[in-house]
């Protein structure tokens, strides 16, 4: 999976632990609800700025907008 998509399934997983609708997130940030979306959904790149905004809004430190959480198959 690619940067891109983990950023955006990070968010969508924050969002939601804080029952926040796309629309709270993008008032809250400063950014649209579009905007939001598409970072979700992992259609569009987010610059560092947009990083920043999600992260300050979901109460979080930027990198773990970046981690992957997935567990590693075959890991021990």
């Amino acid at each position: 999976m690619n940067l891109r998509a983990v950023f955006g399934l990070n968010v969508q997983r924050l969002r939601r632990e804080r029952r926040l609708s796309q629309e709270q997130l993008s008032f809250v940030s400063g950014l649209t609800r579009a905007h939001i979306s598409n970072v979700e959904a992992g259609r569009q790149n987010a610059t560092l700025d947009t990083l920043e905004s999600l992260a300050r809004a979901l109460n979080v430190k930027a990198h773990e907008l970046i981690l992957d959480h997935r567990p590693r198959h075959g890991a021990r």
